[in-house]
């Protein structure tokens, strides 16, 4: 097992804290890791794509799962596949693909392990359909503060706890997931603009349920009778028969696309107001009023970002704060007030989704509920941007939404509590299971969770 001392970050790259780094191969060592943690405790990590500090563990120890990357067990007939906890979606795919089988949920980026993927309960475009990443677990092997492997199964408060709990009930590693049977590896897609939030919601309300994937770029910047003003696309697997007779001889390829890597830094300044508002405008303009039955690339549809590595750095050197929240359905107007504040701001996002959720799961942390999910992207070295997102906390919190914690760095503790009802039971469960504190994270701290 390999050992050093690394500074690490989110994603979103603006709170690095130092820690030491174990990289666990084995079951066992993944064990002694844990037990030789010291004061500070542990955590695991994944690929790094959570955007805030949920996987770093200043002064403490990091446990670097994506060596435990073993593909155990593959069902073909029944899509059931075992594989170990850092194991990523993307290598799933490549595997899964060709045998007809998806992944059941993915978010935007593929660059996830199944270990992250469960302690974040990840959702997608599909979470009106499929829920979050959870539902799809069968069971789990899960390493505890006192050296104990559970399998933890649904159903139980365990397995509720653990997922969406950020890490915090033990070392996830392995898991048995149930994969979604496909024809190929194309999306037949549907993509229409509207005239403003109103037009969207209505259109979402209306015909979502026809769809297994549904999402919606937004521009923030566009006010008067366009604010909120969208893209909306919405999508299926593509049957065989829609395919060209050329692409039917390969009909369960996976091909990822890849563009030239981002700088090592873009010029703070340069995804200002004015550069994002003339992105938006070109964005909104070239989308299709009404186009149906286009046939896309797997990564173009779900992960277009994956194709330019190091994105994060296009923020400059400041990073960015990825700002994602939930209402539920009834509280339509607090999205509406949201979104014109965040335009009267002229907050520059140019990463911007509405989605509208379905069932959450059972997860006490997990973060999606029945309603609307807002996330968008924000240049850290916005003058102002903590109080202005503290504002919107507030009005979230009354609303009764979330934020999403696999994306936060600043939360308050005291909004958490208002946010998430099971949070006590959270605690509880996890003062039992770890009374030592084994299992720590800077998010944890912060939160006093």
């Amino acid at each position: 097992m390999s050992v050093d001392t690394v500074s690490l970050a989110g994603w979103g790259r603006t709170a690095p804290t130092t820690a030491l780094r174990f990289r666990p191969r084995t079951y066992e060592e993944a064990a002694a890791a844990v037990r030789g943690c010291g004061p500070r405790g542990s955590i695991a990590r994944g690929l790094g794509r959570a955007h805030g500090d949920a996987a770093q563990n200043a002064g403490g120890s990091v446990l670097d799962m994506t060596a435990l990357n073993r593909i155990r067990t593959v069902d073909a007939a029944s899509g059931l596949v075992v594989c170990d906890a850092g194991v990523s979606l993307h290598r799933l795919m490549e595997l899964l693909l060709p045998l007809g089988w998806f992944v059941p949920v993915t978010p935007a980026t593929r660059y996830v392990t199944v270990g992250g993927a469960i302690g974040a309960d990840i959702h997608g475009a599909n979470q009106h359909v499929s829920g979050s990443f959870s539902r799809h677990v069968r069971h789990m092997e899960l390493l505890t503060a006192d050296g104990t492997v559970h399998t933890v199964r649904p159903g139980t408060a365990l397995f509720d706890a653990t997922t969406g709990g950020m890490g915090l009930t033990g070392v996830i590693l392995s898991a048995t997931l149930q994969f979604h049977p496909v024809q190929t590896s194309l999306m037949w897609v549907d993509t229409e603009r509207t005239a403003d939030l109103d037009d969207l919601m209505a259109r979402l309300t209306a015909s979502d349920h026809r769809y297994r994937y549904s999402a919606a770029w937004i521009d923030l910047l566009a006010r008067g009778r366009a604010t909120g003003r969208s893209v909306l696309t919405r999508g299926e697997h593509a049957p065989l028969h829609v395919l060209p007779a050329r692409a039917r001889r390969t009909p369960l390829t996976f091909r990822p696309g890849r563009l030239p890597a981002a700088p090592p830094f873009v010029p703070d300044g340069l995804l200002g107001r004015t550069s994002v508002a003339l992105f938006n405008e070109f964005w909104y303009r070239r989308a299709p009023r009404f186009r149906t039955g286009e046939l896309q690339r797997l990564s173009t549809f779900f992960h277009p970002l994956d194709g330019v590595p190091h994105w994060n750095r296009c923020y400059g050197r400041g990073g960015f704060l990825q700002y994602r929240f939930v209402v539920g359905h009834g509280q339509e107007q607090a999205i509406h007030r949201i979104v014109r504040r965040i335009a009267q701001r002229r907050c520059p996002s140019f990463l911007a989704v509405l989605k509208r959720f379905g069932d959450g799961d059972p997860g006490w942390l997990s973060f999606p509920m029945p309603g609307w999910e807002l996330a968008l992207d924000l240049p850290a070295s916005l003058p102002g941007l903590a109080r202005f997102l503290d504002g919107l906390d507030d009005e979230v919190a009354a609303a009764g939404g979330r934020v999403c914690l696999a994306e936060d760095s600043r939360l308050r503790p005291e909004t958490l509590a208002a946010m998430y009802p099971r949070l006590p039971a959270f605690r509880a469960l996890r003062t039992k299971l770890d009374p030592d504190g084994a299992f720590r994270s800077d998010l944890s701290r912060r939160l006093a969770l």
